[in-house]
């Protein structure tokens, strides 16, 4: 139960950040969170969303890990280990925060998935 829950909670970060690259991408909201210039922004605009696509894919394997039940550990798995590693670069070559935001959170999820708590 504390692992779906996680796991959810997860999934549910990827779909926010699929909102903020994809919608929100130039505005001062999607400026502020990503601290980015209005210019960069809208230069950057297509390459954001497509980027949100691929976060959206990490937050629907997730949801289609839970939705198996039992049946979706590996999937769950998987899944967690793309957004873990996801974050690790993130974390290595855009900014130190993309490491708690991303990649903490599939950890312990990751953990949780594992002990099957």
């Amino acid at each position: 139960m504390v692992a779906n829950v996680l796991v959810g909670l997860v999934a549910l970060i990827h779909l926010y950040i699929v909102y903020l690259e994809m919608v929100l991408w130039d505005t001062p909201r999607g400026h502020k969170a990503f601290k980015l210039t209005p210019e960069f922004a809208s230069a950057s605009k297509v390459l954001a969303a497509n980027q949100g696509l691929y976060n959206g894919f990490l937050a629907a394997g997730l949801i289609w890990g839970l939705y198996l039940g039992a049946a979706g550990f590996q999937i769950k798995v998987f899944f967690l280990l793309c957004v873990a590693i996801a974050g690790l670069y993130g974390a290595a070559t855009v900014g130190r925060k993309i490491l708690y935001i991303q990649t903490v959170p599939a950890a312990v999820a990751l953990v949780a998935v594992w002990l099957g708590t």
